[in-house]
């Protein structure tokens, strides 16, 4: 069991690593790190780069982790009884790759769109819940953080309903909450503060370094 964790988690970072947001600011001579809030999610790359931009970074940071979940759980370990286990481990192994990719000083994104990844390869009920409260939540208050971080309780929550007994899971599937909140901790003081940056609030580019003007 332990040496298939440790091929999840490896084959997992590995994938996670994989940063969108940068490669796509790169392609536009843009290192996206250097403004905004300063990581490669989707958020900043919307604040940076626009929609566009924003969309394709969402569905790299998806697919990058459905992708070796996907493979660990059909592929490389078929058919055990904790597949599901196993391919949770995979998700977090791509969580940790792209959270701190090792190639940009362990510097990269907060994880949240590999959480929809994560959940997507789950379980579909919670997939549905998920997307659907952070959709309202940043409707109705325009903090895409408070609506992140509500989606990680509650694939917490989710798991300890339907997975009853399973610590083992339960356990992990707190992890995936704590790293969210680690990585949030600036923007739950500013949530408190009332300071926090709501969707929509650009983030200029100077003109030299992208050769355009930002749309």
């Amino acid at each position: 069991m332990i040496w298939r964790i440790i091929i999840c988690l490896l084959a997992g970072y590995g994938f996670g690593c994989i940063s969108t947001g940068y490669i796509v600011g790169k392609r536009q001579h843009v290192d996206i790190r250097k403004y905004g809030s300063g990581n490669v999610g989707t958020t900043n790359a919307l604040r940076t780069l626009g929609k566009k931009a924003a969309l394709i970074t969402l569905l790299g940071d998806v697919i990058k982790c459905v992708i070796p979940v996907l493979l660990i759980k059909y592929v490389v370990f078929p058919g055990l009884l904790f597949t599901e286990l196993l391919g949770l481990y995979t998700a977090l192994g791509v969580v940790l790759g792209h959270n701190f990719p090792f190639y940009l000083r362990f510097k990269g994104g907060k994880g949240i769109a590999v959480l929809v990844g994560t959940i997507l390869t789950f379980d579909w009920r919670i997939f549905v819940i998920c997307v659907l409260t952070f959709v309202v939540i940043v409707l109705i208050t325009r903090y895409v953080s408070l609506g992140s971080l509500l989606m990680e309780v509650e694939f917490v929550l989710f798991v300890a309903v339907t997975r009853q007994g399973d610590w083992h899971m339960l356990c992990l599937s707190a992890v995936f909450a704590l790293l969210a909140f680690y990585t949030h901790r600036e923007n739950i003081k500013r949530l408190f503060a009332g300071t926090e940056n709501k969707i929509g609030k650009k983030a200029p580019i100077p003109v030299q370094e992208t050769g355009k003007e930002e749309k």
